[in-house]
């Protein structure tokens, strides 16, 4: 069952064959306006008349690697994750439409936190766990309003095999391996729903400088609200359409605009988190009173191919966690 669970995981987080897409993390496939229908997605009660008559079909897609390797360089804490986004809507018309549903987002993502030492591990540091989620997401946009309203699973503890996956990766590089005691210690098994949603209002400053505020909240795997500010200078912003993910942050790209050039990305944003089942509170885990980031990136986009790398800084999540973390973004787009 846990090796049937872990198929599924990599068929989710890596592209399919026959799908044109690629099979490097942070390759994206290139958007085609007018491609073919695939089939409709049934889901948020939309219905296709609600979509202004209009099939829907693959639009967009990102993928987005994120590792504090290509951060601080320690293999800790917020350690790793990959995030992949789908996007299926009517034809793209340079921003999302105001319909619920009509533009949805399948986004999956794996994900492993851990303890600084996966030999010896401190009994105050935090517990090894990997996490596997599936989310179904509605973009929308009412006038400068950006919403997002979503929900899913997340998968969590052994039988999602991420700690089987980290032990080959580490292997392959000559990491250090995960200790028998720090596994024996991880977040046991769960499944748990979760929803989330966030409103964004974009306010352009200029024709190169947009700023946007945003409020988000989640339950589920993570219960907190969160308030924020985005900031980018360059026009990679217009036309398009960026997601954020969950563990930075940073917002990569899902739809491409017309534009090309440099843009730099940054943002900052403090929550209050009532609830996480990576840090459980039958543990004696005690969580931080606000949890901080703050981050910056630096897009570059041509004709055909675009390139993303993000630093984020993120604050302590508990009380026992000794120090804060850096963490580095990849995203690699071409098209064709």
């Amino acid at each position: 069952m846990r090796r049937q669970i872990a198929a599924i995981a990599l068929a989710f987080l890596l592209p399919m064959p026959g799908l044109a897409e690629p099979v490097l993390p942070g390759l994206a496939e290139p958007v085609t306006q007018g491609a073919e229908p695939v089939a409709q997605v049934v889901a948020l009660g939309v219905t296709q008349g609600e979509t202004q008559n209009q099939e829907r079909h693959k639009i967009g897609y990102g993928l987005l690697f994120t590792n504090d390797l290509l951060g601080d360089g320690h293999d800790r804490w917020r350690t790793g994750s990959v995030t992949s986004s789908r996007l299926y809507g009517p034809d793209w018309q340079g921003q999302a439409p105001a319909q619920f549903g009509a533009l949805l987002e399948l986004r999956l993502q794996g994900q492993i936190v851990q303890p600084a030492n996966l030999k010896v591990p401190n009994a105050a540091d935090r517990p090894w766990a990997g996490a596997l989620t599936a989310e179904l997401n509605s973009h929308m946009q009412r006038g400068s309003n950006e919403i997002l309203l979503g929900g899913g699973l997340a998968v969590i503890g052994p039988q999602t095999q991420l700690d089987r996956v980290q032990s080959w990766l580490h292997g392959l590089v000559s990491a250090p391996k995960v200790s028998d005691v720090v596994l024996n210690g991880q977040v046991a098994n769960k499944i748990q729903p979760l929803i989330s949603a966030e409103v964004g209002r974009a306010m352009t400053l200029s024709d190169r400088i947009e700023l946007r505020p945003f409020v988000e909240a989640r339950a589920g795997d993570e219960t907190y609200l969160r308030a924020g500010l985005d900031l980018t200078y360059g026009q990679l912003a217009q036309g398009g359409l960026l997601v954020r993910e969950t563990v930075t942050g940073q917002r990569y790209r899902t739809i491409q605009g017309e534009a090309t050039g440099l843009t730099l990305t940054a943002g900052a944003d403090i929550a209050y988190v009532s609830d996480s089942i990576y840090l459980p509170d039958s543990n004696g885990y005690d969580l931080a009173d606000s949890r901080r980031r703050a981050r910056v990136g630096l897009r570059w986009q041509g004709e055909s191919v675009a390139a993303f790398y993000g630093l984020t800084y993120l604050g302590k999540e508990f009380t026992g966690q000794s120090d804060s973390q850096l963490t580095g973004s990849l995203q690699l787009q071409l098209r064709f």
